[in-house]
């Protein structure tokens, strides 16, 4: 089952059937049997193995043997704990751990092993707002994308997927993931089918971007191609699809070699299309709807963005959304806030946000 005890006797509460561990597992199941991400799953066993191994050394088996002050004691534990290297957890590392025991007892309340909630008034460590570390600019960007080779079949490969990442704002496993027939080149638009937290989303994407997308479907691709198709849209040497670390590594290499004092791979395009579309004007409800956040506090007062508006934002603020760049919009014709007022605290926070997305990403 577990990993963690993949090498090493079971826990104690393992042999009770109330104890600890045996609920873990039922909890564990659960999350599968609702389609969690395999990550989140394997996140939250990590997390509440590490509070089922402090509570064994206390003595404590069972879920009904958890109390509030049993768990703050855990959470000040978490607080005075060294890493390898000396340093304290990170208030990020300590919510990392303490989050997955809130859902495993608010599940437990619900499935009626407990009566009440003893983690239902557990606050969490206050983080820090981060804001990403580098951001391209518009020339910037575009002496990365002008690194790949066309005139190769992979640099024209590379290319495509460069001006996919920075036209969509896309996360490394939605490009991984997208489809031979998920662009719409007669919308303008690509459907991406394996957001984060399975959400689905349509989203605009640069007439540029599908310009390199067609080329390369048309020239480099079938070269790449293994029968029998499965009609992933960007392939490997083998005719595969990418996974993350190479895709990865494939990216940084071309932002190193553009020589721009700054680093970063595919989560860099994310951090550069929320920028310059903000610089041009665009409302930051817009470029949440383009990023796929689902759970902004700066979103609770807005309303779901159609994607016909969007587009119309969308052509209007991003530099690379038209193949050639005199046919961009004047700038007193870029699109505003729209009456909205959004104001810095707000963009701090949707920055922040999409920094921390680094975590799980590059």
């Amino acid at each position: 089952m577990g990993r963690r005890w993949a090498k090493k006797p079971l826990p104690e509460s393992a042999k009770d059937p109330d104890g600890l561990y045996v609920w873990l597992r039922r909890y564990l199941e659960w999350l599968r049997v609702r389609q969690y991400a395999d990550h989140t799953v394997l996140n939250r066993e990590k997390a509440l193995g590490l509070f089922i191994e402090w509570c064994e050394a206390r003595g404590v088996l069972r879920p009904t043997e958890v109390t509030k002050p049993i768990l703050e004691r855990y959470q000040r534990h978490l607080y005075y704990v060294r890493k390898p290297d000396g340093k304290p957890l990170s208030a990020r590392g300590q919510v990392w751990r303490l989050v997955p025991v809130r859902a495993y007892f608010k599940w437990l309340t619900r499935q009626n092993v407990l009566l009440w909630n003893p983690a239902s008034e557990l606050e969490l460590p206050r983080t820090s707002r981060r804001l990403p570390k580098h951001v391209l600019t518009a020339s910037e960007t575009e002496k990365v994308l002008a690194e790949p080779d066309v005139n190769d079949v992979f640099g024209l490969r590379d290319r495509a997927m460069l001006e996919t990442l920075y036209s969509t704002g896309m996360r490394r496993k939605e490009l991984i993931g997208l489809g031979l027939y998920d662009v719409d080149h007669e919308r303008g638009t690509v459907h991406i089918r394996q957001g984060k937290g399975g959400r689905e989303r349509i989203v605009p994407i640069g007439e540029r971007a599908r310009f390199w997308i067609e080329k390369y479907v048309n020239e480099a691709r079938p070269e790449l191609v293994v029968p029998p198709d499965e009609g992933v849209l960007f392939l490997t040497r083998f005719g595969e699809a990418f996974t993350p670390a190479p895709l990865t590594n494939l990216v940084r290499g071309y932002v190193d070699r553009a020589e721009l004092g700054k680093s970063g791979a595919c989560h860099l395009f994310r951090h550069t299309l929320a920028t310059v579309m903000l610089e041009n004007g665009a409302d930051i409800r817009y470029i949440q709807e383009m990023l796929g956040h689902a759970e902004l506090s700066t979103t609770e007062i807005y309303t779901q963005v159609s994607v016909r508006k969007l587009c119309e934002v969308y052509l209007a603020t991003h530099p690379a959304a038209r193949l050639h760049a005199g046919r961009e919009k004047d700038t007193d014709e870029r699109v505003t806030d729209g009456g909205v007022h959004v104001d810095a605290a707000a963009v701090d926070d949707f920055f922040s946000h999409l920094a921390a997305d680094d975590d799980e990403d590059d």
